[in-house]
């Protein structure tokens, strides 16, 4: 025993001194690396607090992130707010303890409550579809080891609209798109997100029923399909999925893509909230099968062009529109952001003129979110959807033509009462893009841009994809839809209406920085005055 004590003592020495040898070794290495290295600077002077202070500054984001701000800090989500979503996508709960910790002294909109809520059995819903899902319970959360939870079977009501309160997108068309619930998946490319991604998207949406997913500008990939979910289908200017060789639109490829029966509908990708300009991806996300789903060639980057050249006014526009309209049956939309009081007027007096526009508007505002853009433009381009919406009923509204379109508002808008309050200003639908990502996993790295998202939502590396589990994620897409509808009617119930669909400007106040408060009413009027002054 004495012999193999001093055998392990004469090893750790070893070790020890090793360890110290190479620690020198490495230090004087530094030191003469960096002192004699032309890049950076602060190297050149102190090799060794120069090194200390670029490791703190590149941990400083997780740092952040975990430790450093508030629940209330953070963006573009805070803790609070990405912790809700993920908690709504995996317990299938969305209930707080204890208080708000909203700033109520902060100016902003409130639902205005009724003094008679309606009851649970005066709602209207559809109390017959169910969705069978999963979900977590808690058992233990200790500090030093990991919380102990149970996965279990769960069946609840999947929060439907009233067959009488079902959202019909182009009445007139010859196959009208008919949905059943508010809230549908916001344009998100394949390629963009990976194929574990867009399939447990496409599965979970499916499951949940009355909902939709947008294929984004990047075409229609098999994983869209995958889960039976219907599917509004985005062309882009670069017509990726729709294209021929030179770019063009493959007029027979487009109606191909209208006869796989879930596509319901077509939407015209003018602009984005975070880039009001051409989609963009690396050249290392453009794998084989990417390039084949989008017609492009493999491992180049793609930057597809900032506008149409198919079409250069609203003239032009619409007849784009009623072509492929004509050509494939399907309702045809446009995704547009608004910069001013003025920017749908011409929109709207053509459709007066004419009759001809598109069957529905995907309202985005500049708060949107993005796989990739550019800070000018994600900052500072675009008004947010809060302000953008009322422009839009507005003046829709003044050229008689709201009720020709339907609007589908997006912009966060990942909570009910967000949610609400869109509706309130006249939006009939709204889309949701990172709530869905969150479900899935994501969390917050900022890294869409470089294919490194190291939980496997934004990125095709085939191992960095292999951390997202299809067969569990889809279940929290579920659980976030079905949260999100469940607390729409709790909150549409608590301002005393039977169903969401019946949100109006003057359920919503508006209180100021001083306490004094306004209708939502007042706030639009404002702008209908704006909008009507020439």
């Amino acid at each position: 025993m004495d012999v193999i004590a001093n055998l392990l003592i004469i090893l750790g020495f070893a070790l020890v001194f090793i360890i110290i040898i190479m620690a020198v070794l490495m230090l004087i290495y530094m030191i003469f690396f960096d002192r004699n290295q032309k890049h950076h600077a602060i190297l050149r002077n102190y090799p060794v607090l120069g090194r200390v202070r670029y490791f703190l500054e590149k941990i400083g984001p997780e740092m952040r992130q975990y430790w450093f701000n508030s629940d209330n800090e953070g963006k573009p989500f805070s803790r609070d707010e990405y912790e809700h979503m993920v908690k709504g996508s995996k317990y299938l709960r969305d209930v707080v303890g204890f208080g708000s910790k909203r700033d109520f002294d902060e100016e902003g909109l409130f639902v205005r409550n009724s003094m008679f809520p309606k009851l649970a059995e005066e709602e209207k819903y559809d109390r017959e579809t169910k969705v069978k899902t999963k979900r977590y319970i808690l058992l233990k959360d200790p500090l030093f080891s990991q919380r102990e939870e149970k996965w279990e079977d769960e069946e609840s009501l999947a929060f439907l609209l009233h067959d009488n309160d079902t959202v019909v997108i182009g009445p007139n068309v010859k196959y009208p798109f008919k949905l059943k619930g508010l809230i549908g998946m916001s344009a998100m490319s394949y390629g963009s997100l990976g194929k574990n991604a867009i399939t447990a998207l496409s599965e979970g949406l499916g499951m949940a029923k009355g909902t939709w997913m947008n294929t984004g500008e990047g075409g229609l990939s098999p994983y869209h399909l995958e889960g039976g979910v219907d599917i509004i289908m985005q062309i882009g200017p670069a017509m990726f999925g729709v294209r021929d060789k030179f770019g063009e639109m493959d007029w027979d490829e487009l109606k191909r893509k209208s006869e796989i029966p879930q596509i319901k509908a077509f939407e015209i990708k003018l602009a984005q909230g975070a880039k009001t300009r051409g989609g963009h991806i690396d050249a290392e996300k453009v794998n084989p099968e990417i390039a084949e789903i989008r017609k492009v060639e493999p491992y180049k980057s793609i930057d597809s062009p900032n506008r149409f050249h198919q079409f250069s006014d609203v003239g032009t526009l619409c007849e784009f529109i009623e072509k492929i309209r004509n050509h494939t049956g399907i309702p045809v939309g446009i995704k547009m952001v608004i910069g001013g009081n003025d920017s749908v007027e011409e929109l709207a007096k053509y459709m007066k003129d004419t009759g001809k526009g598109p069957d529905f508007i995907s309202l985005d505002g500049g708060e949107g979110g993005t796989g990739a853009s550019y800070q000018e433009l994600i900052d500072s381009v675009g008004l947010p959807i809060k302000s953008a919406l009322p422009i839009l009923v507005s003046t829709l509204e003044k050229y008689g033509v709201r009720n020709q379109v339907k609007i589908i508002a997006s912009g966060k808008l990942f909570t009910p009462d967000r949610i609400a309050i869109a509706l309130a200003m006249g939006a009939d639908l709204v889309n949701i893009a990172r709530g869905f990502m969150i479900a899935i996993g994501c969390i917050q790295t900022m890294k869409c841009q470089s294919n490194a998202c190291p939980v496997g939502v934004a990125t095709t590396d085939p191992d960095l994809q292999k951390a997202l589990v299809i067969d569990e994620k889809k279940y929290r897409v579920v659980n976030f839809l079905v949260t999100l509808r469940k607390g729409l009617f709790r909150i549409s119930a608590a301002a005393g209406l039977d169903s969401p669909v019946d949100f109006q400007p003057k359920h919503i106040s508006y209180k100021d920085e001083k306490g004094i408060v306004t209708s939502l009413e007042n706030i639009i009027h404002e702008v209908k005055e704006k909008i009507a002054t020439p």
